[in-house]
């Protein structure tokens, strides 16, 4: 999918650069996401795929360039973006039900009560619970779930608002590939049915491989944005990284080999947002 201008995007990025104590993440970043598109952003540690999307939900600021999102600038709190996290266990006690969980999508970025009662309220949840086959979940604690199960509560709670813009945070960790082909199919559906634009931040491409329309790769302060046969190549990321990587394909899998992976505390996520705010 190409863009062809900002009204026809959902997401549009404009000359945006960030840098974080002198380290510059990325610069001169033009990026259009389309409804209905899925971009993979993938890069090694550090490379500031996260710090991407919380530059999106208005979490960020970028030193310089802008962020729209529907022709609005990037804000905290928009209910144009649902925002699926890591998946992360939550430690029981937890006292909140799968239901609960949702519910706070609803209205979780407003102050004040609810923008319609208790009965339209439950029966919305139901709605998006059975919407992502998690209507069994609805009364189970959320810290009795399974890692799938969680993550497939959180992209209910995500999808509250009728988000245009589906930001995920590396959403498959810790998951076995069973449950990671039910979250990709999840988010996949979604954006088939209903137009929703995907940033999806991974690690490892080959579980998103056959959704992928594009891939935007994050690497020492540069970028490469293309299709995966355009991106995902030895000569495209040895540019990027300024040192020889080997990308083979073995059995419909992409394998990438000598990319440097450092650790990096900038590059962090930030539950608050994603448990009381941007469950969208």
């Amino acid at each position: 999918m190409t863009a062809t201008s900002d009204s026809d995007s959902v997401l549009a990025v404009r000359s945006a650069s960030l840098t974080l104590a002198n380290h510059t993440l990325w610069s001169g970043l033009d990026l259009d996401v389309q409804g209905g598109e899925f971009l993979a952003v993938l890069g090694a540690n550090g490379s500031g795929k996260t710090t991407l999307l919380r530059a999106v939900l208005g979490l960020q600021p970028l030193t310089r360039g802008s962020i729209t999102v529907c022709g609005r600038p990037a804000e905290r709190g928009s209910d144009l973006i649902g925002y699926v996290p890591q998946e992360r266990r939550l430690a029981p006690p937890a006292p909140l039900r799968a239901a609960d969980l949702v519910e706070m999508g609803l209205d979780g970025h407003r102050l004040g009560p609810g923008w319609f009662g208790g009965r339209q309220r439950r029966q919305r949840v139901a709605e998006i619970l059975a919407a992502v086959g998690a209507s069994e979940l609805a009364n189970v604690p959320v810290a009795n779930l399974s890692g799938g199960e969680q993550q497939r509560v959180r992209i209910a709670q995500a999808l509250a608002t009728e988000p245009r813009l589906l930001l995920c945070d590396e959403p498959l960790l810790s998951l076995d590939p069973r449950h990671q082909r039910e979250v990709v199919r999840l988010i996949d559906d979604r954006r088939r049915t209903e137009r929703t634009a995907v940033l999806f931040v991974t690690h490892e491409i080959n579980p998103v491989l056959p959704y992928v329309d594009r891939v935007l790769y994050l690497a020492d302060g540069r970028f490469r944005i293309g299709s995966v046969d355009e991106v995902m190549t030895s000569q495209s990321l040895s540019t990027l990284y300024g040192a020889r990587i080997e990308v083979l394909r073995i059995d419909g899998r992409i394998v990438v080999v000598g990319v440097p992976d450092h650790a990096d505390e900038l590059d962090s996520t930030d539950d608050s947002y994603a448990t009381a705010e941007s469950a969208s």
